[in-house]
């Protein structure tokens, strides 16, 4: 589940997720909602990435690699 992952994230950065909830313009009750439904889309994940000191990037078996970031999602 990425709800669960994310929650690891948090937990190594020593971020919280009331901080992750206002990262979001979000309510902590709205965050708890939205992690419990484990709803996230492309931008989300970006989001949470950058905001956990993380990037976000597909990785080939022969070591080339693709990261992306906030500017990939704006038109």
């Amino acid at each position: 589940m990425v709800t669960d992952k994310i929650k690891a994230l948090l937990a190594m950065s020593g971020k919280k997720q009331i901080d992750l909830a206002k990262e979001f313009g979000l309510t902590p009750q709205s965050m708890n909602n939205k992690m419990s439904l484990n709803r996230y889309n492309a931008e989300d994940l970006i989001k949470i990435a950058e905001f956990t000191g993380c990037k976000i990037g597909f990785l080939l078996a022969d070591g080339q690699h693709i990261f992306l970031d906030a500017e990939d999602m704006r038109s």
